[in-house]
This record gives structure tokens, sequence and C-alpha cells, in this order.
């Protein structure tokens, strides 16, 4: 296994796991979808366009997990982290969040910033298991016409549909 910097050259190659990610994001929120590669293709592109750091494993000319970063500044964001489902638990995503760290670390930092879906507790473990454990901020918005929410999140004093 090896880390790859993904360029254009790369696009088709890493864009079905770029998909697979978006299928599974939506399923946190009760949504089945299949994966759409064509959009995919273009999130590649447009995060080529803006150069941020963007980074694969590879084993055996397969792409098996990626990584793609968002800095702003010295402050470093995880745009996206994603393990094929096969390859969970054998130090793939520690791996790519390390190139996230060394970022962060090159640009003056000590931590890295991860937005997480409430529901993806398989990455906020994977997070705290890297000592990741402060809450920073949180998003609220209006519920869209039609949507189902079934779960209440307490902040604090603070009870959030979900």
């Amino acid at each position: 296994m090896k880390i790859v910097s993904i360029d254009r050259t790369k696009t088709d190659r890493i864009a079905p796991l770029v998909a697979d990610f978006r299928t599974v994001l939506l399923s946190y929120r009760n949504i089945d979808s299949l994966p759409d590669i064509a959009a995919a293709t273009d999130e590649v592109l447009e995060f080529l366009d803006h150069e941020y750091p963007f980074f694969a494993m590879e084993d055996d000319g397969e792409y098996i997990g990626y990584i793609i970063c968002r800095t702003e500044g010295s402050c470093v964001w995880v745009e996206h982290l994603f393990v094929k489902e096969e390859w969970r638990r054998k130090g793939v995503a520690s791996a790519l969040f390390g190139k996230a760290e060394e970022i962060a670390v090159s640009l003056g930092e000590e931590t890295v910033f991860n937005f997480v879906h409430p529901n993806n507790g398989r990455m906020i473990g994977f997070l705290r298991s890297k000592g990741y454990t402060v809450l920073n901020m949180i998003e609220v918005r209006k519920p869209y016409e039609g949507e189902r929410l079934s779960t209440v999140i307490n902040v604090g004093d603070n009870g959030f549909d979900y």
C-alpha cells in the first residue's frame, strides 16, 4: 500500500470512490441512492481546480481510500475521508488522516478541523481515537419541505431535530 497524490490524470480512477462516499453520506439521512460517477467526476475536478490537497491509498494499482483537505490560511479542514468497506480497520484511514495532520503541522497548526455527520458513528469514533474531542460548531437550518426528522440531538440545553 502507498499514498499517492491525486491530479487530473487520475480523475476517472478516483471518481467511483467519491461516488460511493456520497452514497454513504445520503444513507445517513435515510436516502437510498446509487453512485453517480458523472457527478463525482465533476466534484473531483472542482476540488482539483481549487488545488485542495487530495490523496488516495493505492494497493496493487487499486484505490482503496482517499482524503481531500481544504486549507484556509493555516487552517486545514478534512472535506472527505473515505475507505472501501473491505479495507476498513486496517490502518488506511489513519495513514490518510496522517497526511492531513502533516499539512496542518507544515502550516504551523496542531489540529485538523472535521465536519462529521451526526449519524456517522464510525467517523466520530475514529476521530475520538485520534484525540479529537472538542465540539467546535454546529450547523442549524430549517427543515426541507417533506423532510422526515426522527431524532433529537441535544447540545447543552438545546434539542435539535435531526
